[in-house]
């Protein structure tokens, strides 16, 4: 007997293929022969970002991680937005509903997750298992934003986690750090139903995550703690597989033209507008209030170099593009196929300083000096301030 579970919502190859879909990032973008780019290149890029914010609140009493959120400080935190799919406006609302809030303090961040899930389903028991072959949440953590050296970690309705680090983007020639463990990580589940049982109709399940401030500082410039009025970046993730019921039990449901499982739904937070999570630069930020949950209400302030990071970004698609084709970078922006005019208004002509094998972007503020730069591997950093996104 074959029935089907999760028939609606929209598929799309996602981090199944994520090695793929990084190594075609760029090969979407227009082509022409060796000197320059055919076409309009800047409407063939990702979206420009429109990041959320969040403003995460200091913890006045200990926190337990068992997946019941009974405690006074989850009480007075917010909720996220539901999430949205990983695409952006461009595709429907996911047909079950996600949402996330988050405490701090100078030893945790406490991420809390809310899943609605009709059909609550998990596998993979030993940690380190690539989690989202099960449904699953997932975190993503820059602390300096500069697109290197950032956290994932994934976990399923059994609370199995799934914890690397990146040294760089997949796109950017990065290995995960898939040994590197979350030393003193701490987490708890609570299923509102039965875990792998199809014959009742569950509610969902809720993760409490406690992710230690020592393990997370190793990726901020400095390795300095946070204090309050930083910004980290982050995005959170949601994997959910087609699912059939056959002989009692859940199995991905396989579509008869590839023999294979349909993609897997990827629901996001913040959208990406690409079907990759490992985009750090379309992330949003986690703003960090001195005050106590529940005391003031603060408002969360974007980050007024957002229109510089995106120059700068656009560049770098470009400048990866052109060598791709032509084996070497350039210093003139023409030759990549963008003019000023399709950078955000009001920036000066930005200087790139190109060689055979790398580039650097950037730029020059008003004092002639080198601000926001980027390098051909993607790192973004200020190198007038002493950490790399505020």
């Amino acid at each position: 007997m074959l029935t089907l579970l999760t028939g609606k919502g929209h598929y799309k190859a996602g981090i199944t293929g994520l090695f793929l879909l990084s190594e075609m990032l760029f090969s979407v973008f227009s082509c022409s022969g060796p000197g320059g780019n055919a076409g309009d290149i800047a409407s063939q890029m990702p979206p420009k970002p429109e990041p959320k914010g969040y403003v995460c609140y200091r913890r006045a009493s200990p926190v337990n991680p068992d997946g019941i959120l009974s405690e006074p400080e989850w009480g007075a935190a917010q909720w996220t937005d539901y999430f949205a799919d990983i695409e952006g406006q461009m595709k429907p609302d996911p047909p079950l509903k996600t949402r996330v809030k988050l405490l701090w303090d100078d030893d945790y961040l406490y991420v809390a997750a809310e899943l609605e899930e009709p059909h609550i389903q998990a596998s993979l028991r030993q940690r380190d298992t690539v989690i989202f072959y099960d449904n699953d949440f997932e975190v993503f953590i820059d602390p300096d934003g500069d697109t290197h050296a950032y956290f994932e970690l994934e976990i399923n309705a059994f609370g199995t986690p799934w914890d690397l680090l990146l040294l760089k983007p997949y796109r950017d020639g990065g290995p995960p750090v898939d040994y590197w463990d979350i030393a003193g990580l701490r987490t708890g589940i609570f299923t509102d139903g039965t875990i792998n049982n199809p014959r009742d109709t569950d509610q969902g399940w809720t993760a409490e995550i406690m992710i230690p401030m020592a393990a997370l500082r190793e990726g901020n410039r400095g390795g300095t703690l946070p204090v309050a009025g930083d910004s980290w970046r982050i995005n959170f993730s949601r994997v959910e597989w087609r699912m059939v019921v056959r002989n009692g039990r859940y199995e991905k449901e396989v579509n008869p033209q590839t023999g294979k499982p349909y993609p897997e739904n990827n629901w996001v937070w913040s959208p990406q507008g690409r079907i990759n999570m490992h985009m750090p630069e379309m992330w949003g930020y986690l703003q960090f209030s001195g005050a106590e949950a529940g005391t003031i209400h603060e408002q969360f302030v974007p980050d007024s170099d957002q229109d510089v990071k995106w120059a700068l970004r656009m560049i770098y698609y470009a400048e990866n593009e052109y060598f791709k084709k032509n084996g070497f970078y350039t210093p003139v922006l023409k030759n990549t196929g963008l003019s000023t005019e399709d950078l955000p208004e009001g920036l000066p002509v930005p200087v790139t300083e190109a060689t055979t094998t790398t580039f650097e972007s950037y730029f020059p503020n008003l004092h002639g000096k080198q601000g926001w730069t980027i390098y051909y591997d993607g790192r973004i950093v200020n190198l007038n301030e002493s950490k790399s996104d505020r």
